[in-house]
């Protein structure tokens, strides 16, 4: 269960179980009471005399007259119940809601993350034919360089999406109350340090080595 769903169900349990214990109040009690003591008397004579004693009785308890506390305080618990409950309604409409949302936002952030594979290979093939075309002669470096920057951009809305359906789905077993350890093992999993992603592949860049240099004109 969600936790806020299950605090609030505990609560509202607490706030039932005082309407119990107020109502009984007014009935009579009866306790167990004991008491043991322990004595020595000296003379003069340096002679002492000991003696034990232990009692045990019942005490029978009779509210006659409490001037309506009880009864005040009877309907103070079962205001504060009505107010539990209430709560926990609440909690568990945020709860729905927010299931409702973190689901919405997984599946949708996983459409858009099949759709920027797609464009990121689109726009890698995009970039190796304009390095192709340069090299050859029948593209500019403006062609290179804007294929190019188009790669990276999709690469950069790529990440932003994985990480929102990292997000999501964070938050939707969160919310569903299911959310772990292990869970958030294997998100760390997926996390990359920086200093281990690789460079990027030789002839990527807008002048190839062993280029003379960029042509200002289209071959004819």
């Amino acid at each position: 269960d969600n936790h806020a769903v299950r605090q609030a169900q505990i609560a509202s349990e607490i706030a039932r179980r005082e309407i119990d214990r107020q109502r009984f109040a007014r009935h009579p009690t009866v306790d167990v009471v004991g008491s043991v003591g322990h004595a020595r008397n000296s003379s003069v004579n340096f002679v002492g005399v000991r003696s034990n004693s232990a009692t045990v009785g019942l005490q029978l308890a009779i509210p006659i007259y409490t001037g309506g506390g009880i009864d005040a305080r009877a309907r103070e618990a079962a205001a504060l119940h009505s107010q539990s409950l209430a709560d926990l309604e609440t909690a568990r409409r945020a709860a729905e809601q927010a299931a409702r949302q973190a689901f919405l936002g997984l599946n949708s952030g996983l459409g858009q993350v099949r759709a920027l594979e797609a464009a990121e290979r689109s726009s890698q093939l995009a970039l190796d034919s304009n390095l192709l075309g340069y090299q050859v002669g029948v593209r500019i470096n403006i062609d290179v360089l804007n294929a190019q920057q188009q790669l990276f951009s999709t690469r950069r809305d790529l990440a932003r999406a994985r990480y929102d359906v990292l997000v999501n789905g964070l938050q939707l077993k969160a919310t569903a109350g299911t959310l772990d350890e292990e869970d958030l093992r294997k998100v760390d999993a997926l996390l990359v340090p920086a200093a281990s992603v690789p460079a990027e592949p030789e002839g990527s860049s807008a002048r190839p080595s062993g280029e003379r240099g960029p042509r200002s004109k289209r071959r004819r």
